[in-house]
């Protein structure tokens, strides 16, 4: 695998066809991500920053994405563990406050519920949390704590 990634997005301002950015309360915050091969998203601004709370948002985006990246590092883990997952869910949030000044985010708990296989170990699974957070490549370039308060169970034998 090579040891450089690049990705690429295209970012349109769909709210200009709304009128110009003559006023900071009359614009449209409504953009458009477009990443090739893939469906754009449909975006905004947070509603607490007058845009569309239909829309997904740079803030949800960012939780969302460290959620997945801990849970796509973990499976990885797991896997080359040999633990059996057989279901995995997070209840993500993240934390805007102001902070040396500017408003940033402060941190973002992951709450991942993962259930294992019967028969698969618990305290090991457990660990891999640890060692995902670690390698997780967002959680790694981001300037704030993100921090995992797992739950790891057991369910029924795999294949049933």
């Amino acid at each position: 695998m090579s040891e450089v990634h690049h990705y690429a997005a295209r970012t349109v301002w769909t709210g200009a066809a709304l009128g110009p950015t003559l006023t900071y309360d009359g614009y449209s915050r409504d953009y458009s991500v477009e990443i090739a091969g893939k469906t754009p998203l449909d975006c905004s601004a947070d509603a607490v920053f007058r845009g569309d709370p239909d829309r997904h948002n740079p803030e949800d985006m960012l939780v969302a994405a460290l959620s997945a990246c801990h849970m796509l590092t973990y499976l990885a883990c797991c896997a080359r563990a040999r633990i059996a997952v057989v279901a995995y869910e997070d209840a993500a949030s993240g934390t805007m406050a102001m902070k040396d000044g500017r408003m940033r985010f402060t941190e973002v708990v992951l709450r991942p519920r993962v259930t294992l296989a019967e028969g698969a170990n618990v305290e090991r699974a457990r660990r891999l949390h640890a060692t995902a957070h670690d390698t997780c490549f967002i959680a790694c370039s981001v300037n704030f704590p993100v921090r995992h308060e797992a739950e790891v169970i057991l369910g029924a034998p795999f294949g049933d």
